[in-house]
């Protein structure tokens, strides 16, 4: 673990809004708890950074590694018909990448899902639901919290 990865912090906004699945090499996997979209962040554990030109060329090469990974494996799990990938970083400035199945059925379809509807929190079922699918996919690849600590 380097000096940047120890100093890494969550920040709260992130912490209060989703549910942390596990770990890639550098990120950390986050479920946005709304069930109105299959939403998930990546989060470099990387202290300070905000864009990605702050991460190392080896920790964009690897960021763009497992943001194209789980992606591959979010439309395989979900079968959406699109894929929403954004580092916007207006609210929260810690760089966290938004990758958001989307289907033309959904509430906010074509829009952006920011505000479109009222989030709805996921049941305990639900979360169970997504981890094992996602743990299924790849086990290999992350490293999945305990069932019992998700938050």
């Amino acid at each position: 673990m380097d000096e940047l990865e120890f100093e890494f912090e969550l920040d709260s906004r992130l912490d209060n809004d989703c549910i942390t699945l596990g770990d890639f090499p550098l990120c950390r996997l986050l479920l946005m708890n709304d069930a109105n979209y299959p939403w998930f962040i990546l989060v470099p554990r990387r202290a300070e950074a905000s864009e990605i030109y702050h991460l190392s060329p080896a920790d964009q090469a690897q960021l763009l590694h497992e943001s194209s990974f789980l992606s591959e494996n979010l439309h395989d799990v979900f079968d959406g018909d699109k894929m929403n990938i954004a580092a916007l970083g207006n609210m929260v400035k810690q760089l966290h990448i938004h990758h958001v199945v989307r289907f033309e059925d959904d509430p906010a379809w074509p829009a952006p899902v920011w505000g479109a509807v009222t989030a709805k929190p996921y049941t305990e079922d639900q979360i169970q639901e997504i981890h094992q699918k996602l743990q299924m996919m790849m086990p290999q690849e992350v490293n999945f919290v305990a069932r019992d600590l998700l938050n």
